[in-house]
């Protein structure tokens, strides 16, 4: 496979998570876009911040493509985890219009670099430090599919929204009776365990 085919083919899987992760904002109140909904404080809002610091991150400054505006890791006063959670002065539009920009300044990285391209992570282990734009982009879809199931799974205890997209819910279960009784059918089988 050439660059350009499987640059188009990593692309095309990284914007379907990213889509499905910003699907699980829409509709949402402010309090529920940026509430801790775990014991470890993760908030769907909170996982986009990170997200465009992750794809500003990997795929621009690493790249020796610094991202043009300030993030949370210039703020010498921020702490270790300013970027997975959202300031009551910082507004939803500010937060998705940075995740936008991030990414299509990330794109524009792929775009203009080779696969084999060496970047540099100062923050890795010596021995992987210098990894090329086709490692990083690998690394970029895993954290964004990886954070998207997460808000596919926070939603989903939010309000029931659940699946892949608005127009394509990939779920096998159609209506609440359906997945309520595949619920108990699972339940009663993991019950067996108790």
């Amino acid at each position: 496979m050439d660059d350009a085919a499987a640059k188009a083919a990593l692309l095309r899987y990284l914007t379907t998570a990213r889509g499905a992760l910003l699907w699980k904002l829409e509709g949402l109140s402010e309090y529920d876009a940026r509430r801790p909904l775990t014991a470890t404080g993760t908030n769907l809002l909170g996982l986009v911040k990170h997200l465009a610091c992750v794809e500003a991150g990997y795929l621009g400054n690493c790249m020796g493509r610094p991202f043009p505006e300030p993030m949370v890791w210039d703020d010498p006063g921020a702490g270790d985890d300013d970027d997975l959670w959202v300031r009551a002065d910082e507004p939803r539009d500010d937060v998705l219009g940075l995740y936008a920009r991030a990414t299509a300044h990330a794109d524009a990285t792929v775009a203009a670099l080779p696969l084999d391209a060496v970047g540099e992570v100062a923050w890795w282990p010596e021995e992987r430090r210098h990894p090329t734009l086709h490692t990083l982009l690998v690394h970029v879809l895993a954290e964004v599919s990886r954070h998207a199931g997460h808000a596919d799974v926070l939603r989903e205890g939010l309000d029931g929204v659940a699946g892949l997209r608005r127009d394509a819910g990939n779920l096998t279960r159609d209506g609440e009776d359906d997945r309520a009784a595949y619920r108990e059918q699972v339940e009663r089988a993991a019950a067996r365990f108790r």
